[in-house]
């Protein structure tokens, strides 16, 4: 597995990554599945995919508790990458809370659920609104300080309720990390990026290149879309939360066949075996060598595929096609 630097080469992982987050929340009979999620996360490390990602808001906290039973047999394998600032009510009401205090609470309490001495990177998973972000990082790098923590990551936030495209729609992530780095350096920026939705490329990618700051991409598969293996109008289970995404309804799943097609036929010419799913990987890896995929699952045999989309090299005809999918209605609308 090819490997890539995070936080201007003071760390390195795999150059693709497991998403954590299906095993234990989003997606459907997510938690009905924890020993073939075990078996997932075993087969990825097996695989040199060792960048493990999660957050204390999975489940809340299952999915930092089922990664402890691999972590203490195999913590030596993974580089573990969990997130704080979001909290999960009994309603499943999500809200952020980026006091200074409950950040540091929220690290022991991952370290003992992880069963780690160590978090290789502690992502803030959003801002609190309440409380200035400078205050939650200045907090977090008390705990890089303090050896329990090795570097910093932020996640994303764009503005919802908008249909804004582009470098405007991660203003407010911009503002944040340009006042965090004059904290402590950012180590990595978390945010979904895939052909279907490539907005990231134009703000925080080149943000992240210029300072030497790793780009973990989250949803390269579009939460399974752009695998080919979806259908129009299958529907899914209450708890899944495709059920309830604009873009996962029958209309628009239609609508969006062109990108399926045209990463089913860059994956013929590419020969037998090669897959939609990793076509899709190799380019969001394609972006540049600070770009890490992290695609989601919790079958062993998903994992398997998405780790083979690092030895794909695609060529600049096949980077073109998928540059220029057709513009269908929504392709290139953000999830927010």
């Amino acid at each position: 597995m090819e490997r890539r630097t995070i936080g201007a080469g003071i760390l390195a992982a795999g150059a693709v990554g497991l998403g954590c987050m299906p095993m234990s929340w989003a997606y459907s009979a997510s938690r009905r599945r924890g020993e073939e999620s075990l078996r997932a996360v075993h087969r990825a490390l097996d695989l040199g995919v060792d960048f493990l990602d999660t957050a204390d808001m999975y489940g809340p906290f299952t999915n930092e508790l089922l990664l402890g039973r691999v972590l203490r047999e195999r913590r030596a394998d993974a580089f573990v990458a969990t997130k704080a600032g979001l909290l999960v009510g009994g309603d499943r009401h999500i809200v952020a809370n980026g006091r200074p205090g409950y950040v540091k609470r929220a690290c022991d309490a991952s370290l003992r659920r992880l069963q780690t001495d160590v978090i290789d990177l502690y992502q803030l998973h959003r801002a609190d609104p309440e409380v200035p972000v400078e205050e939650t990082w200045g907090a977090m790098s008390e705990l890089v300080r303090a050896g329990k923590v090795r570097a910093l990551g932020l996640c994303a936030v764009g503005p919802r309720g908008t249909r804004r495209s582009g470098a405007g729609r991660y203003d407010a992530t911009l503002d944040q990390l340009r006042r965090v780095q004059q904290v402590f350096p950012v180590a990595s920026v978390q945010a979904e990026l895939s052909v279907w939705s490539p907005q990231a490329l134009r703000a925080l990618l080149p943000w992240c290149e210029a300072r030497g700051v790793a780009f973990l991409a989250a949803m390269p598969l579009g939460s399974g879309f752009l695998t080919g293996t979806l259908t129009p109008g299958q529907g899914f289970e209450p708890d899944d939360v495709r059920a309830r995404h604009p873009r996962f309804t029958a209309e628009m799943m239609a609508a969006h066949q062109p990108i399926v097609a045209d990463l089913r036929r860059v994956a013929r010419r590419h020969g037998p075996g090669v897959t939609p799913a990793q076509v899709a990987l190799a380019w969001v890896l394609s972006r540049g060598r600070h770009v890490i995929a992290l695609p989601g699952t919790k079958h062993a045999h998903w994992a398997e595929e998405n780790a083979g989309a690092a030895e794909l090299r695609l060529t600049p005809e096949d980077l073109a096609e998928l540059s220029g999918a057709p513009g269908v209605p929504g392709a290139r609308e953000s999830w927010d």
